[in-house]
């Protein structure tokens, strides 16, 4: 559809994903989609929104093909707005498959209630460990014990504070190859916790991050000798998520809650 086409309108909600009450988790934007727009508008929507990312998705058959857009960039893999998009799916009226399915850059991904949770199926993504660049050296702020490359840069540090008080160059960040940098250490009170920078995809920090359990909890599983692991993301909104080890999948689960619904208005009136 072209700008000058007549308006369409889409359904657009506001979930917290991975949250522990009111405004604390990861807000995601979530548009259901009768049919595909063209990928222009599809980001022009997700920089209108402005948050870390918006979900898209349309169903296929019995299942749901699912997309995922940064304010700049479409994205491989998003774990809250996974979560996001099936808080959405499963509030909504008449029957649906348990587990959603959800197809997706990165392949299937499902979804299932448990309980007040919602737990999806993540896939496991090797680290490789390397040599930290300069930029990310000057963009931290601090060295960490090691690096690692992935979808992100991985840096493991040795306690939960540093982690907490790190104050990041974020221009020095956007200027590494790869989609963030995640920034881990074992927690007071939970198994390990994170923060994770996204300024090259236009999310100087993301509030809490599904996806980079994909790449922290078998690392963390390894080390502390654990399938089942807790987890706190210490951005300022804050955020709690649940992760279990098997085979080479994740399965990470966190409670989900509606704050907003609206309607976005696409094309000329």
């Amino acid at each position: 559809m072209s700008e000058s086409e007549p308006h369409q309108t889409i359904p657009y909600y506001v979930v917290d994903a991975f949250t522990d009450g009111p405004f604390t988790g990861n807000p995601a934007g979530v548009c259901p989609l009768k049919e595909w727009l063209p990928d222009d508008v599809l980001q022009k929507i997700a920089a209108e929104n402005n948050l870390a990312e918006t979900a898209f998705f349309a169903r296929e058959g019995d299942a749901f093909r699912l997309r995922w857009f940064a304010p700049e960039a479409e994205v491989d893999l998003c774990g809250h707005a996974t979560l996001a998009a099936a808080h959405i799916v499963y509030d909504s009226p008449g029957e649906h498959n348990s587990p959603l399915r959800f197809l997706t850059r990165s392949g299937l991904l499902t979804v299932e209630r448990q309980g007040d949770r919602l737990q999806m199926d993540l896939p496991m993504l090797p680290l490789l460990p390397h040599d930290a660049p300069e930029d990310l050296l000057e963009g931290l702020g601090a060295r960490p014990l090691a690096a690692f490359r992935a979808m992100d840069w991985v840096c493991v540090f040795d306690n939960e504070s540093t982690v907490k008080n790190l104050s990041p160059n974020l221009e020095a960040l956007k200027r590494l190859d790869l989609r963030g940098v995640l920034v881990t250490a074992p927690g007071n009170d939970v198994d390990y916790v994170l923060r994770c920078f996204g300024p090259g995809i236009g999310i100087p920090e993301d509030p809490v991050t599904g996806s980079a359990q994909s790449m922290l909890a078998p690392y963390w599983g390894e080390r502390l000798r654990k399938t089942s692991l807790q987890v706190r993301q210490l951005s300022a909104r804050g955020g709690s998520l649940f992760c279990q080890i098997g085979g080479d999948r994740v399965k990470v689960s966190g409670r989900a809650r509606t704050y907003m619904r609206g309607t976005i208005f696409v094309g000329e009136e």
